[in-house]
């Protein structure tokens, strides 16, 4: 009996149970219906409310998102950073990395880079320290002193002393390494008191000497067992070379399959951490060296290269390119036209005043489609002893053409001269470049209404630096390298004329007791004033003897695919100073809060 109520109560509680759900559910059905579906029906009545501020709120997002770039951009801006690879193409062959034997453009390139000297040219081309802190002269200017930075290191990370600077210059003075830098270096004692100061002693005052510390400093840990006449050809300049530079040698790859003409060599090198001027910025420096212009050129128009170095002028293929950027970077050096005045007619000096004075240098400057310089005498404007009095005289053609007939040399019906039967002709040696045509044919148009009947010959780099070292030339175009310093010596003194001398720069084989005297007493005064006052009676000889056309500054032409912070465009001692800040160089822009 009790079961059956328990059961009958259980019942009536899950029935009453279940009319509560269906009440809640049927209310709740109401209330969706009351409260949300019906005003659903309304929503079309106020739809344009509702998208109006549907509207306002996506304003308000976008504006906030303007405002927050804009912001962005004001508070930040694309600025330079560390890090990518520089690319730099060079035209030629490598052959020699050592700072003892490196010319071309090519091995001074990697020469540069790789190894540093006691000294360097800084952006301005002034001398700076770069293994040295600090140099001085005595009163006499016979001895000079360098004291080496502390802490020095090699890439290898052996420490770098006095006496690697003292091996470097012994090894060049040893005739068995047959360094080109060997006769600069007659007759200099050189000591090392300690371990962080070198002496030198020159046998005479030579007021230009601290220019000859920019060369590299060679390992003597590596190279001290390798005897001097082998030096030239050791694995170490082309296979490990240590320097203390900028960068550090990784590697080297060579292409080309054999073929001279097609040849390439790619050098990879990387930041030295504790190069004295600081550790680079750049990740990587890779200089690729190609024998073919067409090569290098191609490679630069691709993209392949970030610089190139060593064009004449920039290829039709990028002139109008807008990410190539033209660097004309002006050399401290001189285009001149030497005459030979120790042969033929311009052995003549009324001939040779007449061309002077017969050649509009403005015009030719104009043609070369850059902007440069004009030099109009020795010493180029600025320098210490430079005399605007002194320079050649200016174009005159009337007064050109009356100097010939002064010196007998009368024009026959044709215009052209002569004199006792000779015809008033020679022939000029310039570079087969497009500079090199552009002057050489402008002075064949230009001495041609002066009655010169003028050839030029076009020579390739062999022929023209064979013809060069040979002196095989009536006249020749050509470029000398003056720098800061007025020290012109290796170029007008009459001993550098000598077959004997070492370099024979006196292209014009000019010979003047005057001129020599001059120059001696002025290379070997210290003060600038007094050396300007020694220079003068040079000045005045060279003027009255013309034994050169002096012409324009040259330029660097150095092309680069897209901008490089860092990279000036100052005037250069040598091409190779435009590394003169390398290790500020960068080639990345990222944006940087302010």
């Amino acid at each position: 009996m009790q079961i059956r109520l328990l059961r009958l109560r259980f019942r009536r509680r899950l029935r009453k149970g279940q009319r509560q759900v269906e009440d809640l559910s049927s209310q709740a059905e109401q209330s969706i219906e009351t409260h949300l579906l019906k005003r659903f029906e309304r929503l079309g009545q106020i739809r344009r409310f509702v998208i109006g501020w549907l509207g306002l709120v996506l304003l308000l997002l976008i504006g906030l998102l303007i405002q927050n770039q804009l912001l962005s951009g004001y508070f930040q801006t694309l600025e330079p950073v560390a890090g990518g690879i520089y690319n730099e193409g060079v035209r030629g062959r490598f052959t020699n990395a050592s700072p003892l034997y490196a010319t071309s453009d090519a091995d001074a390139t990697v020469s540069r880079l790789v190894f540093a000297g006691l000294l360097k040219y800084d952006s301005h081309g002034k001398l700076v320290g770069d293994l040295a802190s600090s140099y001085s002269t005595d009163d006499h200017g016979v001895v000079y002193t360098v004291h080496l930075r502390p802490n020095l290191t090699w890439q290898d990370g052996q420490p770098l002393t006095s006496a690697d600077v003292l091996f470097t210059y012994h090894l060049i003075q040893n005739p068995d390494a047959q360094s080109p830098l060997q006769s600069s270096w007659q007759g200099i004692a050189v000591t090392t008191p300690d371990a962080h100061t070198v002496v030198f002693k020159l046998p005479g005052a030579l007021a230009s000497f601290p220019n000859n510390l920019t060369s590299g400093i060679v390992p003597q840990h590596l190279l001290t067992n390798i005897p001097p006449s082998d030096l030239r050809s050791a694995d170490f300049n082309t296979v490990h070379p240590v320097g203390a530079g900028p960068f550090s040698w990784q590697a080297i790859q060579v292409a080309g399959n054999g073929d001279p003409d097609t040849a390439q060599e790619q050098i990879e090198l990387t930041p030295f951490k504790d190069y004295a001027g600081g550790q680079p910025k750049l990740q990587k420096f890779v200089v690729q060296v190609f024998a073919s212009e067409p090569q290098l050129i191609q490679a630069f128009a691709s993209g392949q290269l970030t610089a190139v170095e060593g064009l004449n002028e920039t290829p039709p293929q990028v002139m109008h390119k807008a990410s190539v950027v033209q660097h004309n970077l002006p050399l401290r050096a001189a285009n001149m036209v030497f005459f030979k005045t120790t042969s033929g007619v311009l052995a003549d000096q009324s001939v040779r005043h007449a061309l002077v004075q017969g050649t509009e240098v403005s015009k030719i400057i104009k043609e070369l489609g850059y902007p440069t310089r004009a030099v109009n005498e020795p010493l180029l404007i600025g320098q210490a002893g430079y005399d605007p009095a002194l320079a050649q005289p200016k174009f005159n053609l009337t007064a050109a053409k009356a100097g010939l007939d002064a010196g007998g040399w009368q024009a026959a019906a044709n215009g052209m001269r002569s004199k006792a039967g000779q015809q008033l002709e020679f022939s000029l040696s310039a570079a087969n470049t497009h500079e090199g045509h552009v002057v050489g044919s402008e002075l064949q148009k230009q001495w041609r209404q002066l009655g010169v009947k003028l050839d030029v010959d076009y020579l390739d780099p062999v022929d023209f630096q064979n013809a060069i070292s040979a002196h095989s030339y009536d006249a020749v175009l050509d470029g000398i390298t003056i720098g800061e310093d007025p020290d012109v010596f290796v170029y007008w003194d009459s001993s550098q004329a000598d077959i004997r001398s070492p370099n024979r720069l006196n292209l014009s084989e000019y010979k003047s007791s005057a001129a020599d005297a001059s120059l001696e007493a002025a290379r070997s005064r210290i003060d600038p004033a007094i050396r300007a006052v020694k220079l003068k009676a040079f000045l005045q000889t060279w003027q009255q003897d013309a034994p050169a056309l002096a012409l324009y500054q040259p330029r660097l032409l150095y092309l680069t695919n897209g901008p490089v912070a860092g990279l000036g465009d100052n005037a250069l001692n040598s091409p190779t100073d435009r590394f003169a800040n390398v290790q500020n160089w960068e080639i990345r822009e990222a944006k940087v809060t302010n």
